[in-house]
């Protein structure tokens, strides 16, 4: 094994909202073997075996009594293609926005919506992370992962995977699978999702008639950069509260008392409502208590200022869960993952 394992090392460095915790034990791994390793070294440590990706999904509460494993694997391939439908595969630890520009290099189209989300190809399908009208599982072929119940490696299809609203397999069964290299079916010619209004809106305003990928990359880059803040300047996990969706009859009501309410007809007798739309209107947006804060352009963003601990983030989005369902009667979901 070789393995180089650290002791009592801190997470600053490994999560975006740049909370100040200790790993108990903290590795790297570059392959399978190296993860293999790692589950061996978790059982001879009598601890528990924390998968960490880019951390940017992620609010630590304290520190950590673990051995948190790093993945760091690199490679990106060509598996199939057809001259217009192509299979692309990354290693897990293969930075996301990295993967997106590449793929988009190679002339392929799909990943373009998803461009500037921080984290890594592994952690992607986790929370099937989604945004501007496609989601991961819009564009994807398969994945490879280690089964830590039966110590299989693994291949899980789309169904298998069982994606939902930033939901899937892997947050139902949390920690079972260790996600190894994920795969995505992308096209030579490119099917753009457009109807998001603000992307619409950028290529309009620069003029751009007939966008192609790329251009709606940038356009997805510069909405982004101007809406949310750059983890390397200001802490943040993006988007902390998912969209809730509720009943066809409150929305009815809430609509009649705000007429402005930012609300998508789900079908089946749900609406998906605009989570920031609700904070913002509840008086959040800009909110700060110590170093732990609202976003001021989008309120859909909790921030450390500096020295925010990870109990009082979580304490401010208690706060805003609270004030929420008391006005709007609309109980809102964590989206990071608290540890």
């Amino acid at each position: 094994m070789n393995l180089l394992i650290e002791h009592n090392r801190s997470l600053k460095a490994f999560n975006t909202f740049a909370l100040d915790a200790c790993a108990a034990h903290f590795t790297e791994a570059q392959d399978d073997q190296a993860v293999l390793d790692a589950l061996a070294e978790g059982r001879r440590l009598g601890v528990p075996l924390l998968i960490l990706g880019g951390g940017s999904n992620l609010v630590l509460t304290g520190n950590v009594d673990a051995l948190v494993l790093r993945m760091h694997s690199r490679g990106i391939r060509i598996i199939e293609d057809d001259g217009e439908r192509v299979v692309i595969e990354a290693e897990a630890g293969e930075p996301w926005h990295p993967f997106v520009v590449h793929s988009l290099a190679l002339g392929l189209s799909g990943l373009e919506n998803l461009s500037l989300i921080p984290g890594t190809v592994g952690a992607a399908p986790i929370q099937n992370v989604g945004a501007y009208g496609v989601e991961i599982k819009d564009v994807f072929a398969g994945l490879t992962a280690l089964d830590r119940e039966t110590g299989d490696v693994v291949e899980l299809d789309l169904q298998a995977c069982e994606f939902g609203y930033r939901d899937s397999l892997f947050k139902r069964q949390t920690g079972r699978y260790i996600i190894l290299r994920v795969r995505f079916l992308l096209q030579r010619t490119a099917d753009l999702k457009l109807e998001y209004g603000p992307l619409r809106q950028w290529l309009q305003q620069h003029g751009i008639q007939s966008p192609t990928a790329m251009d709606v990359s940038r356009a997805v880059c510069a909405i982004r950069s101007e809406k949310l803040p750059d983890p390397q300047v200001l802490g943040n996990a993006g988007s902390f509260f998912k969209n809730p969706l509720v009943p066809q009859a409150l929305a009815d009501a809430l609509r009649v008392r705000y007429p402005d309410l930012v609300a998508f007809s789900q079908g089946s007798g749900q609406v998906k409502l605009a989570a920031g739309w609700l904070i913002e209107r509840a008086g959040w947006k800009g909110y700060r208590k110590g170093d732990a804060g609202v976003h001021r352009l989008q309120a859909l963003v909790l921030v450390n200022y500096g020295q925010a601990s990870g109990q009082q983030i979580l304490q401010l989005a208690r706060e805003i869960q609270t004030d929420i369902a008391e006005r709007f009667g609309v109980c809102l979901e964590i989206e990071p993952n608290v540890i």
